[in-house]
């Protein structure tokens, strides 16, 4: 949701929050979220990590149409003391980080258009509310993502955004994690999409390369498809111990000194769980 140059959009307090307004959602913007609730909901058991499925059930996610912010804070309030608040699209880097050093999650409050149902560039309600919003729930997460927000402020100090951003992508929106010997999906990018649901733990093309903050804060990534490769973590404990006790002053300096990595790129000493053929990526390049 963060983006570095933006305007300020009329209307929004000082902190670009908006009310979710909530009661002007049409019944066409329910029946969408709907189709993409049951879309999803159908097809994650088995593939995405248990503790999203409980956090549906834990804020009653279940419930058709769009959730109301207001009833999703007061439980996540009790839960992890995070709350979700509406902005109006993209806001800055600082903001972002401020919300989340806060536990307030910022979230869209427009939902796609039925032509978009596949992808839209700008993360809707949807991409951020069933997305992001149900392992919020569970202590671990909830504590690396104000750690994140945190850290993003010390990081805008540093003109470090770039490699932290690299962070933020590889982890909550397209993060991995091995579970009894599996890989599980958890990353709010995968499972919001019905596509990358599928791709990212059964197509041979990407790589899935175990966690390792210096090597993934390396790594470049795709913004416009699929990933090429997908970082695996063990837990959201070891997640947040591996990020939230780092000093990432000497991490970022020695990044300075390092070339980025190429999003299809296998290193030395990665712990690879599947080298990918990258045949997608090359199929898409050749259209």
């Amino acid at each position: 949701m963060a983006h570095a140059e933006l305007a300020f959009p009329e209307g929004a307090a000082a902190d670009w929050t908006v009310p979710q307004d909530w009661a002007a959602y049409t019944p066409e913007e329910h029946a969408m979220w709907d189709r993409l609730f049951e879309r999803q909901a159908a097809m994650l058991p088995g593939r995405v990590v248990p503790e999203f499925l409980e956090g549906l059930d834990i804020l009653r996610m279940t419930r058709p149409g769009i959730p109301d912010f207001a009833e999703l804070s007061e439980r996540l309030m009790k839960r992890t003391g995070w709350q979700v608040v509406a902005v109006p699209g993209l806001v800055p880097d600082r903001v972002f980080f401020e919300h989340l050093a806060n536990r307030r999650f910022v979230a869209g409050r427009f939902i796609r258009k039925p032509e978009q149902i596949d992808y839209l560039q700008e993360p809707d309600v949807f991409h951020d509310v069933f997305g992001h919003v149900p392992l919020l729930t569970h202590p671990a997460f909830a504590d690396y993502m104000q750690a994140y927000g945190e850290g993003g402020l010390r990081a805008d100090h540093m003109g470090a955004i770039d490699h932290l951003a690299r962070l933020y992508w590889y982890t909550v929106e397209f993060g991995l994690m091995r579970r009894d010997g599996d890989l599980r999906l958890y990353g709010a990018g995968i499972v919001s999409s019905f596509g990358e649901s599928v791709f990212a733990l059964d197509d041979a093309s990407p790589n899935r390369i175990g966690f390792d903050l210096k090597r993934l804060m390396r790594t470049e990534y795709r913004i416009d498809d699929y990933q090429q490769s997908y970082f695996v973590i063990d837990s959201f404990e070891d997640l947040l111990a591996k990020t939230a006790d780092v000093d990432f002053g000497p991490v970022y300096r020695e990044l300075e000194g390092e070339s980025d990595l190429a999003p299809d790129a296998v290193a030395a000493g990665d712990r690879v769980y599947h080298r990918g053929t990258q045949d997608y990526a090359r199929a898409k390049a050749r259209q």
